[in-house]
């Protein structure tokens, strides 16, 4: 592993990591699987240099801001200052937040978004960039995650299907948020706002829906109240537990 130094850049960078791991692969993989993980990787540099900085401590935000803020062949992205032992805590942030809300993708590349990060986390930790039990949780929430963005992603589209059908009618309520699912039943389900934890429900939805519904997944759109029950009025995003 780099050596932390406030005044200096790590070596390796993870952009120099980044590229290490995809030439590999390029050797043993077939090209339209490769360009698959190519991708990928690309986006998930994107997120790094959008978003990693937030977990920053102190010194290492510090050190950021002076490298990220300077101009010309100074200028540094988060991807060129630090090095790989800032990937894995932030593929949480890449999988559950960027790959929804941030990338217009098909499932296919959902899928790939969860493979190729669980590929990254065994390879990272066989290469001493990683540990391996940080490299074995992110390679499982990988897993994880190849199976239930598509699914995700599809929930979001018949939800939002379902919503923009509906006429809107006059609510009493109308709350947006982000909304935990708690419980399903019979065409409906409730859900927790996160603004103040209070349990909605039940929610008219069509029995198709229901059954890709999951406790613990989370709707981001907008609910309203209707008479003694509540409606789904707008949804946008759907993120896996």
């Amino acid at each position: 592993m780099a050596r932390r130094d406030a005044s200096s850049i790590a070596g390796p960078t993870i952009a120099e990591v980044l590229k290490e791991f995809l030439a590999e692969q390029r050797h043993r993989l077939a090209a339209r699987t490769f360009a698959r993980y190519e991708y990928v990787v690309q986006l998930l540099e994107r997120s790094l240099n959008g978003f990693g900085h937030q977990s920053l401590d102190k010194a290492d935000a510090a050190r950021f801001e002076r490298l990220f803020d300077a101009t010309g062949a100074e200028h540094r992205e988060f991807c060129d200052v630090f090095g790989p032992g800032q990937i894995l805590p932030n593929v949480g942030e890449f999988l559950g937040y960027f790959m929804v809300r941030k990338v217009v993708a098909g499932a296919e590349t959902l899928r790939a978004a969860g493979t190729v990060t669980k590929k990254l986390a065994s390879w990272l930790a066989k290469k001493g960039y990683a540990k391996a039990e940080d490299a074995g949780e992110a390679a499982e929430r990988g897993r994880d995650a190849a199976r239930d963005l598509p699914k995700a992603e599809k929930l979001a589209s018949l939800l939002r299907a379902f919503a923009d059908g509906r006429e809107r009618g006059r609510q009493g309520d109308e709350i947006e948020d982000h909304f935990r699912l708690t419980r399903l039943g019979p065409g409906t389900i409730w859900v927790e706002a996160m603004v103040d934890g209070r349990e909605l429900g039940p929610i008219k939805i069509s029995e198709e829906i229901r059954r890709r519904c999951r406790v613990g997944w989370t709707i981001s759109g907008v609910v309203g109240r209707a008479g003694r029950t509540w409606r789904l009025v707008e949804a946008w995003n759907v993120y896996p537990e």
